[in-house]
Parts: C-alpha cells; structure tokens; sequence
C-alpha cells in the first residue's frame, strides 16, 4: 500500500475516533454540541427510596405554613370571589385563592361558614389534579378548615376522606406528608364517635395503604373516646376493628391495630360488668366478672381471638 494511501487511512480513523469518543469533549465538540451539566432527576436522587418521589421546585409558589399566615384586611371582597377564583382555570389563581381561604378560615372564621360547602367541593376538586402544586396546596387548606370548622365539616367528609386517604397513600413524598398532617388535623380536631362511623368502612378497603392509614386514624380517634365513649360506641365493633387489622399486610396497620387492642383491653378491665348490660356503678348488680379471654372468644373468630390474646398477654 502506497504511503499517500496509508496517510489517507490514518486520517479517516482519526475521524473515527473524534466523533465517536464515549462522553467525550471531543465527540460533542465534533457535533456541534456544547457540554451542558444536568441536574439528577428525582428518582436519582432517593436511591433508596425508587417509589419516592423529590417535591419539584415552583419559584411562583410559597408553601405557607398556618402558623406563618396573617390576617386579610379586605375580607368581605375577597369572600365574594374566593369561588370564582377557587374554580378558575389558572391554577396559579386558584392557589393563591387556597392561601386566602386558609387566611380566611384561621383568622376571619365566620365569614366563610355560609360558602363552606362550596369551598370543600373545589378544594375536593383540586385534591383530584395531577398537579401536584396544586393538591399540596389544597390539602394545606384542607388542614386549617378541619381545625377551623371542626365538627361542620362532617356534613362534607365523605368525599374529603376518601381523598385524604389516597393523597397518604401515593409515592409523592411532599404530598404524601401534607396528607397525613390533614388526617392528624381531622383526628385531633373532630369528635371521635362520629368520625369513627365515617372511618370504619376504610379499614376493610381493598388497598392496603388506605386500609393502613385508616387504621392510624381509627386508633387515633378510639384513645380520645375515654371509658364511657368505649362503651357508648360498642366494645365488640372496636374489638372486631382492631382484630381485623393484626395480621394486616402493611405494618403500620398491624402496629395501629396492636395499640388499639391494647387500649381496648385496659378499658375492659375497668367496666367489667360491660358484657352484662347493666349499669356498672350499680352496686346492688352482683354479677361474675366476664373474663377478656371468654369476651374474645364470643366476639371473635378462634384465630383472630388467639391473636388478640397474644397481643395482650405480650403487653402484661
């Protein structure tokens, strides 16, 4: 081969070699390309946690906390169209509008009582946008009108629930968290009995997160009934609840469920005469003392009596 050939060849290969170099500077440089640094996307950067998802930045938005939000001086013109601006098409709008309501529930609580059920029925509306900005932000609202109207939100709490149960239970981190404040809010701040009605059905639902995380809320809200609001609700169904969850798929429904059978056990032994119908304070009512082991077994299925027992004897 001739020697201008072989020169032919070597330059060809150099070619090669710039255009093909692996990340290299020249390969980009050969295409025109310019080196630009990339950020790691959120799934790189919780290795550990594949399903979790980071909180993406929006600079237009402010996550407020309740404790960080101050009065409104023009209350009455912005309750007259916080509806309006709660159902725009411009989510900006609409968050900024949330942050109002949430002023306006914590700080001018009245002035919102006669719109409040429009309002839950947008922010139910916004919990269900693939937003995630804007569902963090109506849950955040959700929170201050649990703790502002309390026990007038059960009217509502249907639809509400059922999508503070689901934002809990999805891989979205900064929602996920948000949602189980809401649930904490609901819990503290509304009555136990009725809220254990509304809850009831969801420690049987199909999805064992929601399952778990109603199982949290029904624990929560049995340790503030006392004694008497135990025995008014029935012992059997809180039993049966709690039973129902021990060997449950996620462990924060075995834990939630191992508490509350715990709770429930120290408040049998100080009715005991509970299983009889009668008034326990009736000193004239002399009546055998129902055993906790015979009242699991006639309330329970063998198995599930027997866990319930483990539980307990492990706890004395």
């Amino acid at each position: 081969m001739s020697k201008a050939a072989l020169q032919t060849m070597g330059e060809i290969n150099a070619v090669k070699v710039l255009l093909t170099t692996s990340n290299g500077q020249n390969g980009d440089m050969a295409k025109g390309l310019k080196r630009v640094h990339r950020e790691p996307y959120a799934s790189e950067q919780f290795d550990s946690h594949p399903n979790v998802v980071a909180e993406p930045t929006s600079p237009e938005i402010e996550y407020l906390s309740s404790v960080d939000l101050t009065p409104l001086e023009d209350v009455d013109l912005l309750v007259n169209t916080l509806l309006d601006r709660l159902d725009s098409k411009d989510w900006l709008t609409v968050c900024e509008a949330f942050n109002h309501a949430r002023q306006i529930a914590v700080f001018h609580t009245s002035s919102m009582v006669n719109i409040l059920e429009s309002v839950v029925a947008l922010t139910i509306k916004a919990l269900k946008s693939p937003r995630s900005t804007l569902c963090k932000t109506a849950i955040m609202a959700t929170a201050d009108f649990l703790k502002a109207y309390q026990d007038l939100m059960f009217d509502f709490l249907d639809s509400l629930l059922l999508q503070l149960l689901l934002k809990a239970s999805q891989d979205k981190r900064f929602v996920c968290e948000e949602a189980e404040r809401a649930l904490v809010a609901m819990t503290t701040w509304m009555a136990p009995t009725p809220l254990l009605q509304k809850l009831k059905p969801y420690v049987s639902h199909r999805n064992p997160r929601i399952r778990a995380k109603a199982s949290v809320c029904v624990y929560k809200s049995v340790s503030k009934l006392g004694i008497e609001g135990i025995k008014d609700f029935g012992l059997e169904t809180l039993i049966q609840i709690a039973a129902s969850q021990l060997n449950d798929q996620l462990p924060e429904a075995r834990e939630s469920a191992r508490k509350m059978v715990m709770d429930l056990h120290a408040a049998y032994q100080k009715f005991p005469s509970y299983g009889h119908s009668l008034d326990v304070q009736n000193v004239e009512c002399k009546q055998e003392k129902w055993e906790w082991e015979q009242f699991c077994q006639r309330q329970l299925p063998p198995r599930t009596a027997h866990a319930v027992l483990r539980v307990t004897c492990i706890a004395t």
